[in-house]
């Protein structure tokens, strides 16, 4: 089974790191680090690897009170027969005084729960945290094909959880291995993706509809490995008219990548079936190529994302798709130098500057946090941080969350303090 997951290694593997970043982290002395940070960049938690996790790959999550929730791919001390490395933990962090208190609030086990979850988690209609685990379940060779699951605080703010598993994964026709996030619609019906599986084995849009008291699954689309695509590492995005609309990091029938450079694409319901219309296929030129991020609306039903790979700089791109007479049309925002560019979706403000992470560009190659401005009709980028990939982090795969004060949140997956990832903050 292919394997395009950004952290591939199982829960009992000790492959930690994706092998493609390893060469590119710099061992950077301590003292530039802290005259860099001292700026307007801090860590507000390093993972230690143990019971509290390691590798933090997605996103964070905030809820109204302002804590932040998230997920580690592996740590937590959860595997079967003690091995390590662990099978992932979900976290909460809060704020306590001017520094910040992480809780561990799940610990997978690598069986039936799930194991190591590489999406960032959501809050629901009733305050349950929902997300995917890349394996564990059922099927797949032992390891699982992935879940999808809801964990629930206790009563009585106790501080315990509960976790639900809604569905596993059996690989086919279903899907296996989720990378990306949930999203609920008005209905409270649950949508996602799956990097693998399928009827084709290259990937799978799915719907979780609450039934008798669980959840019954449904495939609205199984992808090729054609010229509709291959292989969504990205979650999907409503449009008003219920619609759904993705990327494909693979697929799409460019000769200009390895097994194609990728799609974005639209679902539309037709009685009971969905509709693939592909919006554009990347050329693995100066658009770019390998589309790991997702798509986000503004107001006038535009949308944006990146690229991780190439473009005219060979770090990624940043594009907008646009309607137009029934068709869509590509625009290239900007495009990065460096090694690897965006691998989560691009957050917007309400000026209407776009941020985001890259994986491995920066001064340093280890990554960095950005900032696009629009300009005399042009789009300038402002590195608002370069990671070093020593004690302050590096390799942020995961995008920012932007909080009402202007201050950037994140995580970046390796190094820091303990060498197994952070949890940063940047402040204006």
């Amino acid at each position: 089974m292919t394997n395009p997951g950004k952290t591939p290694a199982p829960c009992f593997n000790s492959g930690l790191r994706p092998a493609a970043f390893v060469l590119l982290l710099l061992a950077l002395t301590v003292a530039l680090t802290e005259s860099v940070q001292a700026q307007t960049y801090r860590v507000i938690y390093n993972f230690t690897g143990g019971a509290d996790g390691g590798f933090p790959e997605a996103g964070l999550t905030m809820d109204r009170a302002g804590n932040f929730y998230g997920t580690t791919v592996y740590g937590g001390e959860g595997c079967p027969n003690g091995e390590p490395p662990g099978c992932g933990t979900l976290f909460k962090l809060a704020h306590r005084g001017s520094g910040w208190v992480l809780a561990t609030i799940y610990r997978f086990q690598g069986g039936s729960d799930g194991a190591n979850p590489h999406a960032q988690v959501v809050i629901g209609p009733d305050g349950s945290l929902y997300g995917t685990t890349y394996l564990g379940g059922t099927g797949c060779d032992g390891y699982g094909c992935g879940t999808v699951f809801k964990l629930s605080p206790g009563p009585n703010a106790t501080g315990s959880w509960k976790e639900t598993v809604l569905y596993r994964f059996n690989g086919s026709p279903d899907g296996a291995n989720p990378n990306a996030a949930v999203a609920f619609d008005q209905a409270r019906n649950l949508y996602g993706t799956t990097g693998n599986g399928g009827v084709y084995g290259t990937g799978s849009v799915f719907k979780l509809t609450p039934s008798d008291g669980g959840w019954t699954e449904s495939v609205l689309y199984s992808f090729n490995n054609g010229n509709d695509g291959a292989y969504p590492i990205a979650g999907v995005v409503f449009d008003q008219g219920g619609n759904l609309y993705g990327t494909t990091a693979f697929g799409g029938g460019s000769v200009g990548c390895l097994s194609g450079c990728g799609t974005a694409y639209q679902l539309t319901p037709s009685g009971s079936d969905w509709i693939e219309k592909v919006l554009y296929r990347f050329q693995g030129g100066s658009d770019g190529g390998y589309v790991y991020a997702g798509l986000i609306f503004d107001g006038s039903g535009n949308l944006y994302g990146a690229t991780g790979f190439l473009g005219s700089g060979n770090g990624g791109t940043v594009f907008e798709l646009t309607p137009s007479g029934g068709g869509w049309t590509f625009n290239l925002l900007y495009s990065f130098t460096g090694q690897s560019g965006p691998w989560d979706s691009l957050v917007r403000d309400t000026a209407g500057n776009f941020y985001g992470t890259t994986g491995s560009d920066g001064l340093y190659q280890a990554g960095s946090v950005f900032r696009l401005t629009l300009s005399n009709g042009g789009w300038t980028e402002t590195d608002l941080y370069s990671f070093t990939g020593s004690s302050d982090g590096g390799d942020p795969f995961s995008g920012v969350i932007l909080d009402a004060n202007g201050h950037l949140y994140g995580t970046a997956v390796d190094r820091g303090g303990y060498g197994y990832g952070v949890v940063w903050e940047i402040t204006p």
